[in-house]
């Protein structure tokens, strides 16, 4: 049975232009853009683990506001269960201290990168419907 490893994205937009997160070289799906979080700790709400992952990875506080999609995407010995968020910043500047880099990218252009799998439905989403 494979491990299922539950974690949330913030898709965070600020007029009109979206936060995206390149992974780096030494994780898993390297160079591979994703909307920046991560796993979800067993005692937490999967709303309060975004806002740890953004202010541990971007350095920002932000605020949850509604969730935009959840979907599962199978690898070779995991599940990934991704949960993401329609999120804005409170407070701070993101910086990438995790990723390669982040870039803000306009909501119409999303399908120019070269996404995580699992973050594919809600970039078909932001495409459609923002």
């Amino acid at each position: 049975m494979k491990k299922i490893i539950n974690v949330v994205g913030a898709v965070i937009e600020q007029k009109n232009y979206i936060l995206c997160a390149l992974r780096s070289p030494s994780m898993s799906l390297p160079l591979h853009w994703e909307f920046p979080g991560g796993k979800i700790k067993d005692s937490e709400y999967p709303e309060e683990a975004l806002i740890r992952e953004i202010n541990e990875e971007l350095g920002c506080t932000i605020e949850v506001k509604w969730k935009i999609s959840e979907t599962n995407e199978n690898y070779d010995n995991v599940t990934i269960n991704l949960s993401t968020f329609f999120s804005e910043i409170k407070t701070g500047t993101p910086f990438a201290y995790e990723h390669e880099k982040i870039q803000w990218i306009h909501k119409r252009e999303p399908n120019s990168l070269k996404w995580a799998p699992a973050d594919i439905p809600t970039v078909e989403f932001i495409t459609k419907n923002m």
